[in-house]
């Protein structure tokens, strides 16, 4: 029988999907209309990717954490693992998003593992790859997890292959609850192991996530 999250802490991932995700969509939104506000925001959360809150008190208020805060019933350990999560999630997507002016890094739906797998052919595994994918697995505790994310989450903007920054968020803040890193690790590598590659006819066709816009010089 599968495990089930009990219902405060499957509550309190989702608001954290939910407030990273809203967060997430406004900066991409902003950063692919080349606004001034979500150019600068996204150039100031890249210096937090891989690193924790603590790390970096100079993005304190900049990450939207504070709109967790707007559910008054977190208690105190569950407030700082949503923070932790919440801050890996945007600084990684800051990183993710970089130099890619006509193309959202942020697609739902789409989860690590299936990210992953992209970045191999699609009938055959990459073992370089797939060996960093199993050290983000086996990471034993929140800093090691920060940087090797960051490690995959450099391979995956070097390829434009987009992933669903609200899911992330949601699987990191149950990585920190009590047995939920082995429940995170199931569900990444369920989805490594259930990607297929699009059709020869559907892959003519771009995604929405994968339209491109009228945009700018990728500089930034």
């Amino acid at each position: 029988m599968t495990a089930t999250l009990p219902d405060e802490r499957q509550y309190t991932s989702r608001l954290v999907g939910q407030v990273v995700g809203e967060f997430v969509r406004e900066l991409q939104d902003g950063y692919l209309r080349d606004t001034s506000t979500a150019v600068g925001r996204l150039a100031q959360l890249r210096r937090g990717a891989g690193k924790l809150p603590h790390e970096v008190p100079e993005l304190w208020g900049l990450t939207g954490a504070e709109r967790l805060y707007q559910d008054q019933t977190l208690t105190e350990a569950q407030a700082a693992r949503a923070e932790t999560a919440s801050f890996l999630a945007v600084t990684l997507y800051a990183l993710h998003q970089q130099s890619r002016p006509n193309q959202g890094m942020h697609s739902p739906g789409i989860e690590l593992g299936a990210a992953v797998r992209r970045l191999m052919p699609p009938d055959k595994i990459d073992e370089p790859i797939r060996r960093r994918f199993i050290r983000v697995g086996t990471a034993g505790s929140p800093d090691v997890l920060a940087y090797r994310l960051r490690e995959i989450i450099s391979l995956l903007r070097r390829d434009s292959i987009p992933l669903d920054y609200a899911l992330l968020a949601e699987r990191l803040y149950r990585a920190q609850t009590p047995e939920g890193l082995a429940q995170v690790r199931r569900q990444w590598g369920r989805s490594f192991h259930a990607y297929r590659p699009p059709r020869e006819q559907d892959a003519s066709q771009p995604s929405q996530s994968e339209a491109t816009r009228p945009g700018r010089t990728p500089a930034r």
